[in-house]
């Protein structure tokens, strides 16, 4: 048997696929950012408990685990120690996030990708490696057009509306949970960062989303920002010879950044949507066992 896992800022997903490519077993926990996430190495053994769970963990010959954050050395520390702590043999390949999102959705070997979840990131893939980052430095440093990154707006453009420096956002009624003054929802905004990690703030981004789209002229001018800095980080790439995916929540389902991120492209990108990194990964992990472009297919096309 072969694991994929796909680790994000919000959740992970883990696929336990047979050699043939066929689904065995899935699992789900919380999110696995080695930068942003409280602790990341308990949702991972969670994810890989609940996928093996009634299956031989002798039979599991190898794994590749998507990590966001992977680059970080700790990070593979982590997915090694998890691995051990699932009772899994072996150790696990660790790659970053955007390539298993990118072979979850596409057995071409070249192109790129471009991320908005937790955070946000893009990548030109070549001949199935990440050969150049462009972004993903961290909801502190970078992330810009993330959920991280639109919650922190939201939360701003609420304050700065609260105490006569902006202009009135229905972003304020939004927060009203958190408290209706300004020192309110920042002393909530910290105690929630301090219990949950950075990655909380991403929680605000459907909020500001869901304004937006009712024709709150802040949220939308927050929304065609993150948008702009988005489409900027995939420009940046250059030519890449092969498709554009289009990866995380906020990019994959239904959203009014999606649709914004949608125009900023341009009829001529024609952008694919991401499916299931976790199948990816799997993909990958079975690429590297058995070679074969029909098992790859066969892998994404039952998660999809």
């Amino acid at each position: 048997m072969i694991i994929g896992v796909d680790g994000g800022g919000t959740s992970t997903r883990c696929v336990v696929v047979s050699e043939r490519g066929e689904v065995a077993g899935r699992g789900r926990a919380g999110g696995t950012n080695v930068v942003s996430v409280a602790d990341p190495a308990a949702n991972v053994v969670a994810a890989l408990r609940a996928a093996m769970d009634g299956l031989d963990p002798a039979r599991v010959v190898g794994g590749v685990l998507g990590l966001a954050g992977s680059g970080a050395e700790r990070a593979g520390l982590m997915a090694g120690e998890a691995w051990r702590s699932a009772g899994l043999p072996g150790r696990p390949s660790v790659v970053a996030d955007v390539l298993v999102a990118f072979a979850g959705a596409t057995t071409e070997p070249d192109g790129a990708v471009l991320l908005s979840g937790t955070g946000a990131v893009a990548a030109r893939i070549a001949e199935w490696e990440v050969v150049q980052v462009a972004d993903g430095h961290g909801w502190l440093l970078g992330d810009e057009g993330s959920g991280v990154w639109i919650g922190r707006a939201a939360v701003s453009a609420a304050l700065m509306a609260l105490d006569g420096r902006g202009g009135p956002t229905v972003l304020v009624d939004g927060l009203a949970p958190l408290g209706t003054s300004a020192d309110a929802i920042v002393s909530a905004v910290y105690a929630r960062i301090a219990e949950s990690g950075p990655a909380w703030l991403g929680t605000l981004a459907p909020l500001a989303d869901q304004v937006a789209r009712a024709g709150d002229q802040v949220a939308g001018a927050i929304l065609d920002d993150a948008a702009r800095r988005l489409t900027a980080t995939a420009r940046t790439l250059g030519r890449h010879g092969g498709p554009l995916v289009l990866a995380g929540s906020l990019l994959t389902e239904p959203t009014e950044l999606a649709r914004r991120v949608w125009a900023e492209l341009g009829d001529d990108t024609r952008p694919i949507t991401a499916r299931d990194g976790a199948a990816g990964a799997a993909a990958l992990a079975l690429r590297a066992a058995f070679p074969s472009a029909e098992l790859h297919r066969r892998v994404i096309g039952e998660s999809a």
